[in-house]
């Protein structure tokens, strides 16, 4: 029986996994023939190294959360294990109040539990500290709530503002008011629907037992180098990967799709996995997912810029401490956050012991000018905060800035009904899934679950068309 053939849409980092599981290239057999197609002239998406000052940096996302395992099991699948590396314990912090301050321990996303942390900070006023210790009774949340209405109603203002909103707004580039509390921070959801003491219940999920898997992983040589181990275990196990190649349209067939491309290639599958941004996946599903295209317009996405800068550390009086700082919009600052990367990885330290890399960003939703302006000013903005914050007068060697324009899609209240209602209108049509940073999550190893749930959506569809070896070789491997 002929291999079934699938196209993979999209070459981020899920659309990579996707084509990783199908095609072999995750240390797992093979499911079906797969060509996945990337539109720009690379493979990784938000996660992409370069050179800064001649020093490999990353220039999108540079690390993923291990606490779930899926980002880390992918680095070991395409033999990254070796290169796999924790942060330091450099300590992060938060501009504010004229300040720089301890980010507070024992508090989740920025929610306190522990209020002695928090006045130790002092990242809260006098009086907003006291307003949350004067924690205000609130009814049972139904169903879901804006973050920021809710740990405002019960613990004040301030505590948003100068807490969970800089949190959030390194996570999404958003707004505390308007994210989803369900789809964002869902370990808190129960508290809000039990309707008891938001302190006590954050204060008794801070304080469970720690695992020893470091909360975060990073990679020598930077995350970038990820999604070209996956590309090469993909090519390895005979995917076709095809960059420079953009779908102009995407069309249901008799018997699975008709891919289009950019080039006047026409590709047939029996099933598609769409690995883009929302309005990209509307755009090609309008003609026969218009349900789903409709609900995918509706997802809202923040751009942003993010500006690396390389010192000479010779330059340098003293080198700043700690691993970075978070900046609250409330506060009025430029630039939203700084890392100082070669405090916060030991792997760039070590690979640059003359120069120090630090990075800004700048821009979040609906407050995304910085975006438009040229390179210079964008380093000159983050230079004058930073020698606000941390005495920097130095000037760097070498500097490289980089735009993700709609970058980060958002996940307001309401968020995972229409991510539910989009994956039941692509059932509908069948042969199609979908999957990447718009639905369950934005961090790396979310992406690359959806991925994986993608494709086990397509097993209906692939078993009947492959037959049985496949499905053999799957449950005895």
């Amino acid at each position: 029986m002929a291999q079934a053939h699938v196209v993979v849409i999209g070459g981020g980092i899920a659309g990579l996994t996707a084509a990783a599981v199908l095609g072999g290239g995750a240390g797992e057999p093979a499911r079906a023939r797969v060509t996945l197609v990337e539109a720009s002239e690379r493979l990784g998406g938000k996660l992409w190294g370069g050179e800064v000052g001649g020093v490999r940096v990353d220039l999108g996302a540079e690390s993923m959360l291990a606490r779930r395992p899926e980002a880390v099991e992918l680095a070991r699948a395409v033999g990254l294990a070796e290169q796999l590396e924790p942060p330091t314990t450099a300590k992060a912090a938060i501009w504010t109040r004229g300040a720089l301050r301890p980010l507070p321990g024992g508090q989740v996303m920025g929610v306190p539990g522990d209020l002695a942390a928090l006045a130790d900070s002092g990242v809260l006023s006098p009086e907003g500290l006291e307003r949350a210790r004067h924690e205000a009774a609130g009814e049972a949340v139904a169903d879901d709530v804006a973050i920021g209405r809710y740990v405002a109603d019960r613990l004040g203002r301030e505590v948003v503002d100068r807490l969970v909103e800089p949190l959030l707004g390194g996570v999404y580039a958003g707004h505390a008011d308007e994210i989803s509390l369900r789809a964002a921070v869902p370990a808190l959801l129960p508290l809000a629907r039990g309707g008891g003491s938001l302190l006590d219940g954050v204060r008794e999920l801070a304080g469970r037992p720690k695992s020893d898997t470091p909360v975060f992983q990073g990679l020598r040589g930077g995350l970038g180098t990820l999604p070209a181990a996956v590309a090469a275990a993909c090519a390895e196990a005979g995917v076709e990967l095809r960059t420079r190649t953009g779908v102009t349209a995407l069309r249901r067939t008799a018997d699975g799709w008709r891919v289009t491309t950019g080039d006047g290639d026409t590709l047939h599958a029996d099933a598609v996995v769409l690995a883009v941004p929302a309005p990209a996946a509307a755009r090609l599903l309008r003609a026969d997912a218009p349900a789903a295209a409709a609900e995918l317009d509706g997802v809202e996405y923040a751009g942003m810029a993010l500006v690396t800068l390389a010192f000479r550390r010779a330059d340098l009086s003293e080198p700043p401490a700690g691993s970075g700082f978070l900046v609250p919009p409330v506060d009025g600052r430029r630039i939203k956050a700084s890392t100082f990367s070669s405090n916060k990885w030991g792997w760039l330290e070590r690979s640059a012991p003359d120069t120090f890399v630090l990075r800004t960003s700048l821009g979040r939703l609906h407050e995304e000018e910085p975006l438009e302006l040229d390179d210079g000013e964008l380093v000159a903005r983050s230079l004058a905060d930073l020698g606000e914050a941390i005495g920097l007068t130095a000037r760097p060697y070498d500097t490289a800035v980089t735009r993700w324009r709609a970058g980060l899609p958002q996940y307001p209240v309401g968020h995972l009904d229409r991510v539910a209602r989009i994956r039941a209108a692509a059932d509908r049509v069948g042969a199609l899934a979908l999957c990447g940073a718009a639905y369950d999550g934005v961090g790396i190893p979310a992406c690359i679950a959806s991925a994986r749930v993608a494709v086990a959506g397509l097993d209906r569809v692939l078993t009947p068309l492959t037959g049985a070896n496949v499905t053999e070789r799957t449950m005895g491997a």
